[in-house]
């Protein structure tokens, strides 16, 4: 078929989410030419559940879409009113950075980056149909009958493709937020032979701020300290003025309103269909899968500094309007909140992601990419960590260039994309630390030391990023070679010193960094006894060093494990593999063999009922192949 088209792109971004906005300017970042189409301009980088970035591990991956270049750790650093730096008290592997978002003024600021991106068109639009000719991708068509030719379309239609909200008895098609919903795009998907999933996810009451007796709770200030998600912030800039957050609880009164009303709960009247989040149910689904508990924490989190609304973090429900009123004034501090939205659950397609390959290019159609909570996650973060690399390597793609996959030892990036194309996913995909092998190494601290030269590699980490960073490395290899130079001797004038530290004094000789070793001694600690650094040491680097001296060991022992699994990765399978032709293979592993078609034998190895023997004689199959083809 011959199209006749209105408009020439490069790259078509379907959405304008927190996926959306980082496949486009990375695209466009990038010298592509590139439409960013959304329904609703309104809805560009919203945030319709919680009013925040970050927490635990989705915090380390906004740092690292930050090193990469990209635009969530800048935008927030921008707009926040609370900044909090959680599990202070834990390891270094599972800090990671929250913020309390001021929602409006978050979604204004990206807004206003991407009117301003060169190469970058925005404009309000449903997109109905992908065009796609001989397997590749051509460009889409409008619901107003505009076609747009493009190389490469991204999809991160979110929540709203084929969209339901639901609020007791009632179930209309509808985007997150009342937006529309993207219900024709949904059937051209299937029609293109992608294999679709439905989930569900939910949002809580929002209640005015002068309705709360906030007597009645405790509150959750943010950290004095100075913290931010990008690397380029400064501490001078870090916001003094900041708002709390507010906690209270669940109670015996609240658990039996929402017992006596399960008969109206759409989670249980079979309304509901979709699968939902396992990590952020609905409360009547924590009332009911965690009856022993007599309460629950809810946060009070302010949805801007200007906003009346506040959001009840842990909350979520689709119960009817007036159960929802009777639960919120069964809450301490509640007793009088003011609902000025009703929480709701809302349903909405996916595409199975075990049909993607790691560069989030679908493997159907050549040039088609999808991103976000179209690829079955939930939560802003893992949506943006998503949508830059999609965006990456559509451009990489159209540009002849090598594409780029992060490995799970590169980032927690690379950990989500992994396990979603590798082992799908049976309900909303939320990152955890938990889910990471090599966590160890994937800090919050050093995500700039992981990434940033791959960044400046594809063109995204302009001139002034590059060189904050090249000065902060310096810093760190000029610091940790004085620290591994200079000795500390076991004189009595230097074991007094230790000793009135608080310290075990020395018996042998030993490099300032062998005394860094010490749990008790900080970088402070040994400055004291070899002076200070020849410059003035930016607070980051010094975080930088304590941990990787103090953590050494560990941190070792996972890069050996590291350098075993690249030669894993190294090892590539033909696409064309005839899984049929393999013996004496497990028929399960078979079966996952032909659905996920791994490309490497690392990641045919994490295949879920794929065992070690499956492996070895994968291994000797391939390696016949070779010896084969060399005679």
């Amino acid at each position: 078929m011959t199209h006749t088209f209105a408009e020439n792109y490069d790259i078509i971004v379907i959405g304008a989410g927190h996926a959306g906005v980082e496949a486009a300017l990375a695209a466009s970042r990038m010298g592509c030419k590139t439409l960013l189409a959304t329904i609703s301009l309104e809805m560009l980088a919203f945030m319709p559940c919680n009013p925040s970035i970050g927490g635990s591990a989705k915090g380390i991956v906004v740092r690292e879409i930050d090193a990469l270049g990209g635009q969530m750790g800048k935008n927030i650093d921008q707009s926040y009113i609370q900044m909090k730096m959680l599990n202070t008290g834990k390891g270094p592997a599972v800090r990671a950075l929250r913020a309390q978002a001021d929602k409006a003024l978050y979604a204004r600021n990206m807004k206003h980056t991407v009117e301003q991106q060169e190469n970058l068109t925005l404009r309000q639009t449903m997109i109905d149909d992908i065009l796609v000719e001989d397997g590749r991708v051509v460009g889409v068509q409008t619901a107003t009958n505009q076609k747009y030719s493009a190389q490469a379309v991204v999809v991160t239609t979110g929540t709203a493709l084929r969209g339901e909200i639901i609020l007791g008895e009632l179930k209309y098609s509808s985007g997150p937020n009342n937006s529309l919903a993207s219900v024709t795009l949904a059937d051209n998907l299937r029609r293109l032979g992608l294999e679709i999933g439905r989930f569900k996810t939910g949002t809580p009451p929002r209640i005015k701020a002068n309705s709360i007796n906030y007597e009645e709770t405790e509150i959750q200030p943010g950290d004095s300290q100075p913290n931010h998600f990008s690397f380029l912030s400064k501490d001078a800039a870090y916001l003094k003025d900041q708002i709390p957050c507010w906690l209270t609880y669940t109670n015996s009164n609240s658990h039996a309103i929402i017992n006596a009303n399960l008969h109206r709960a759409p989670m249980f009247s079979g309304i509901v269909k979709g699968v939902g989040p396992r990590y952020c149910p609905s409360i009547e689904d924590k009332i009911v899968r965690f009856a022993d508990k007599d309460r629950h924490q809810l946060f009070l989190e302010p949805e801007g500094r200007d906003i009346e609304e506040v959001y009840v973090q842990g909350l979520s429900t689709s119960l009817p309007e007036d159960v929802q009123k009777d639960l919120l004034h069964s809450i301490r501090g509640l007793e009088k909140a003011e609902m000025m939205r009703t929480g709701y659950a809302i349903e909405y397609d996916i595409v199975l992601p075990h049909q993607l390959r790691a560069t989030l290019e679908t493997k159907v159609i050549s040039g088609l990419f999808t991103a976000g909570q179209t690829n079955g996650t939930s939560g802003y973060e893992e949506a943006a960590g998503q949508g830059i690399v999609a965006g990456i390597n559509a451009a990489l793609k159209i540009q002849g260039k090598p594409e780029l996959i992060l490995k799970r030892s590169d980032a927690y990036i690379g950990v989500m994309i992994d396990d979603l194309v590798t082992k799908g996913t049976l309900e909303p995909y939320r990152l955890l630390t938990s889910r990471a092998e090599y966590r160890l190494i994937l800090r919050h601290d050093n995500a700039d030391m992981r990434l940033t030269e791959i960044g400046r590699q594809i063109g995204l980490v302009d001139d002034e990023r590059y060189q904050a960073f090249q000065i902060r490395k310096n810093q760190f290899d000029n610091e940790l070679k004085r620290l591994e130079t200079i000795k500390l001797k076991p004189v009595a004038e230097t074991n007094e010193k230790v000793s009135a530290m608080g310290f075990k004094p020395l018996t042998d000789a030993v490099t300032a960094k062998e005394f860094m070793r010490r749990p008790e001694v900080t970088y402070q600690d040994a400055v004291r006894f070899i002076g200070p650094a020849a410059e003035d040491l930016d607070s980051k680097v010094i975080e930088l060093l304590e941990t990787e001296i103090k953590y050494e060991g560990y941190i070792k022992k996972a890069l050996d494990q590291v350098a075993k699994m690249k030669r894993m990765e190294e090892k590539r399978i033909p696409q064309n593999m005839d899984w049929d032709a393999l013996d004496s293979i497990a028929t399960e592993a078979r079966q996952k063999f032909k659905k996920i078609n791994p490309e490497t034998i690392g990641q045919a190895s994490r295949i879920s009922g794929v065992n070690p023997a499956d492996i070895s004689i994968l291994m000797v199959y391939l390696e016949g192949k070779r010896g084969a083809k060399k005679k």
